[in-house]
């Protein structure tokens, strides 16, 4: 019997595979997995998702105009340079699909989102990988794998999942030794928890030059992961394209309207970063307390050294974890074997999973 045939190179992807969600037996979970914003969604934004009900037979705004215009409004930007999707992701597979293919390559870095190669390899282009300096995103590193076959450079500012970033002046240096056909992609998904003041999601990289994009997400600070809703900023001409490759109803009705509200509700916003600043903060000196080595994190999580050898490695400290109903992220995927990525939670979940740890970090085995 003969069935049909995917592409060359389909069945050679691995599926992402998103943060632990559940423990069996175990009624309460502290879900740390997913960088979910500990604080939620804006009641302003649950109360217009609710008001969508009334209308669900009707087709959502293809165009998300309403949506747009509160971008444009908020960040300054021009309105025909914003596109939305059905969450970022979106985003990034049609920016591929539109710009690489077979014969053609798609540079992350070393500890990169792996929505990237992920994306490369279902569009037929090869992925290539840039090393990275303590964890760090290194411009050198990616100019020196950039070769005539590159067509996309991804750089996650801050990263996902070691929470580091460059300054807007490397980001800069990276786009000006660039070749002017490679597109160079900043995903923005943890900008808005981000107040250093040598950082840029790179907005005027994308009204300078013709080869930039910024994507940006609701999932994280905005907390409306459930929704699927993401958003961008390039030059027209890259709308245009986006256009072109989308659904015509890619972002429903109450993703669009929640987002809008949620986007105007800059005290909740500002308030869900204010818990983000307090509680990193306390993560990081209670893992100073305990000894345990972290990568120094500008998101809404923090990548904790367990190690690899002896009984407290990061897969028994996920195990051991899991039983007390605690669920960090195993980041092996990202080439990350000993560590464990913890999302800032609530103080009840942060407290419980510290605990959790120091109770692993205290046995003598490990179990």
């Amino acid at each position: 019997m003969t069935t049909p045939t995917p592409i060359e190179g389909i069945l050679n992807i691995t599926p992402y595979v998103g943060g632990d969600a559940t423990a069996e037996g175990l009624a309460r979970i502290v879900k740390l997995s997913s960088n979910e914003a500990a604080t939620g969604a804006s009641p302003k934004a649950i109360a217009a998702f609710r008001a969508v009900a009334d209308n669900l037979h009707r087709y959502p705004d293809g165009g998300c105009a309403d949506l747009r215009a509160g971008l444009a409004e908020m960040h300054g930007l021009n309105i025909n340079g914003i596109i939305c999707g059905n969450g970022s992701d979106e985003i990034i597979s049609h920016l591929i699909h539109s710009y690489a293919g077979a014969g053609d390559e798609v540079v992350y870095t070393e500890h990169g989102f792996l929505m990237y190669p992920l994306g490369a390899m279902a569009s037929g282009a090869t992925p290539v990988k840039a090393a990275e300096d303590e964890f760090t995103a290194s411009v050198d590193a990616i100019l020196a794998v950039v070769t005539e076959r590159t067509k996309m450079v991804f750089l996650a500012n801050p990263n996902n999942p070691t929470g580091t970033y460059l300054p807007l002046s490397e980001v800069e240096r990276l786009r000006a030794q660039l070749p002017e056909t490679v597109l160079l992609v900043i995903d923005d998904a943890y900008a808005e928890f981000v107040s250093r003041n040598d950082y840029s999601p790179g907005i005027e990289l994308v009204e300078a030059h013709d080869n930039v994009v910024m994507t940006r997400t609701f999932s994280k600070i905005y907390g409306l992961a459930g929704l699927r809703l993401g958003w961008a900023y390039c030059p027209e001409e890259i709308a245009m394209v986006y256009h072109r490759v989308r659904s015509p109803f890619n972002v429903n009705a109450a993703a669009q309207a929640a987002g809008l509200a949620a986007l105007q509700d800059v005290a909740h916003t500002d308030a869900a970063r204010a818990h983000n600043d307090r509680w990193l903060a306390w993560w990081q000196d209670e893992c100073r307390r305990l000894r345990l080595q972290f990568i120094p994190s500008v998101g809404n999580f923090l990548t904790v050294h367990f190690g690899t050898q002896g009984p407290h490695t990061a897969g028994a400290a996920a195990e051991f974890l899991r039983r007390r109903g605690i669920l960090p992220r195993g980041v092996a995927a990202y080439g990350l074997e000993a560590y464990l990525r913890f999302t800032i939670g609530l103080e009840e979940d942060n407290r419980a999973a510290i605990a959790a740890v120091e109770e692993f970090l205290s046995t003598t085995d490990g179990v």
